[in-house]
């Protein structure tokens, strides 16, 4: 066994302050749009909503691309794992596109229920760095925390 691969897999583990730095300012619109919406003047609240919204499908598409960027960077990329990449960028759009279609509760729940079930696959995916289901659990946690407070208030109105 190379000595080096087992310090390559314990360095692994901990992911680097820049990278958390990104990853909690990517996941910093959610909160903003739920306070917002929550706590804003009523004449935000619209705005707020669709930031969260439009937030949430770009985040699913980007999670996918993660996936996809992790799958096709082996040697023998497996297809029905690329093919499943696509999967919550497809929920997080449909549902982005359904606003006039579906009550907001809805749209809200099918987002919350998207971010759980990528947070989900990405905890059993084979060959991921050690530090991937981590900074995924604080994503899909912020995500989905910021929906479910956005959804409680949509369901008293």
């Amino acid at each position: 066994m190379d000595p080096n691969a087992e310090t390559y897999v314990q360095a692994e583990a901990a992911a680097p302050a820049p990278l958390w730095a990104i990853a909690l300012a990517g996941m910093a619109p959610f909160p903003a749009a739920a306070l917002a919406y929550l706590y804003g003047p009523a004449d935000l609240r619209a705005g707020s909503l669709t930031m969260l919204l439009t937030w949430s499908a770009i985040m699913l598409g980007f999670l996918g691309g993660i996936r996809w960027g992790l799958e096709s960077g082996r040697a023998q990329p497996r297809w029905t794992r690329l093919a499943q990449s696509v999967i919550s960028p497809i929920a997080g759009w449909s549902l982005l596109f359904a606003r006039d279609s579906l009550e907001t509760a809805w749209l809200l729940c099918g987002l919350i229920a998207a971010f759980i079930l990528q947070w989900l696959y990405d905890h059993t995916a084979p060959d991921v760095p050690s530090r991937y289901p981590r900074l995924m659990t604080v994503l899909t946690l912020g995500a989905c925390l910021s929906l479910a407070l956005v959804l409680e208030q949509v369901l008293r109105l």
